[in-house]
């Protein structure tokens, strides 16, 4: 086979998918299994390793076209040395990922952080296709970020770069403590967890408001959901969650001046209602010619992005 291939690996704190792709981003096939996190970090890594060599197996020609394994991580990363330093939803603390799994499968590896992968994948073979300079917002239970400079995955001199949840951008009288430490991050204000967190706060001052809350109940489709059908509190909530997204956007802008945002994740399915915000607020707050021409469109991968752009860490990275 002269074709070369590269597998991707998306870990997440539940399932691991892993996916084959060729050298123009074309996804081939896929295949998913337990995280069993509970088991701590080598059992992880052997689950990475045993559902590698079921979606290739060993000894075959696909086998032998395989270039390198691509494994997209949720934490905080030494990505020149292939270190997970720390994972909240995953037994990993100062793990050196990339040394462990060359030893179990074989292969060249590369980590990344896991909306710096997602974002790849978008610009590899989704909505970013074509685009030399794309920015990617996952807006999941966090908001994660990655930028694509002339095609590049922009990584920084430790891979945090694109943490655009991490933004300190919410105003001061109305930021709270993010998980990372710091206070007023966008993550607080634009993630599913930020907007069950505003409702639940509405729910216990009493506003008037269709929404109720039971601990574990609400979701931020919930919240979308009543918007849609006119209720003001959860209308005002997700224009908060639209505003920052956007005053995030004109940051970022002037920054890198890319030209297109691709938005992803779980809250970006709220679709138009609340891409229509975001726009709004965008145009309102960056200037001319940061903004010409400029795109803010939904992802087109869905789950897929992960093992894409894990599978391309070693093409477009």
């Amino acid at each position: 086979m002269s074709e070369s291939l590269f597998v991707g690996v998306d870990l997440g704190g539940t399932s691991i998918k892993v996916g084959l792709c060729n050298d123009a981003g074309d996804l081939i096939r896929k295949y998913e299994g337990p995280t069993q996190a509970d088991g701590g970090a080598d059992a992880v890594l052997s689950n990475i390793a045993a559902y590698v060599k079921e979606l290739v197996p060993p000894g075959t020609p696909e086998w032998d076209a395989v270039k390198g394994v691509g494994i997209g991580i949720a934490g905080f990363l030494n990505i020149p040395e292939g270190i997970i330093d720390f994972s909240p939803n995953l037994p990993f603390k100062n793990v050196p990922v990339t040394q462990i799994m060359e030893e179990k499968i074989g292969k060249p590896i590369k980590i990344n952080n896991d909306a710096n992968v997602a974002a790849l994948g978008e610009a590899w073979g989704g909505a970013g296709k074509n685009i030399p300079n794309c920015v990617c917002y996952t807006l999941g239970t966090g908001v994660g970020g990655g930028i694509i400079l002339n095609n590049r995955l922009i990584e920084g001199s430790t891979g945090m770069a694109g943490e655009l949840g991490h933004l300190s951008i919410v105003a001061d009288l109305e930021a709270i403590q993010c998980g990372c430490g710091k206070t007023g991050c966008l993550e607080t204000v634009s993630s599913a967890t930020g907007i069950i967190r505003m409702a639940r706060d509405a729910v216990e001052r009493g506003d008037r408001t269709s929404l109720t809350f039971v601990e574990g109940d609400l979701t931020a489709k919930d919240v979308f959901d009543a918007a849609k059908g006119g209720d003001e509190v959860s209308q005002r909530i997700v224009s908060r969650a639209a505003f920052y997204l956007g005053k995030s956007m004109a940051a970022v802008a002037v920054v890198v001046n890319p030209q297109r945002f691709i938005v992803g994740g779980g809250v970006s399915r709220a679709g138009e209602f609340l891409f229509a915000q975001i726009r709004e607020v965008f145009d309102k707050l960056t200037p001319g010619n940061a903004k010409s021409g400029v795109e803010i469109v939904a992802a087109q991968l869905g789950n897929d992005a992960g093992v894409v752009g894990a599978a391309g860490l070693f093409l477009r990275a």
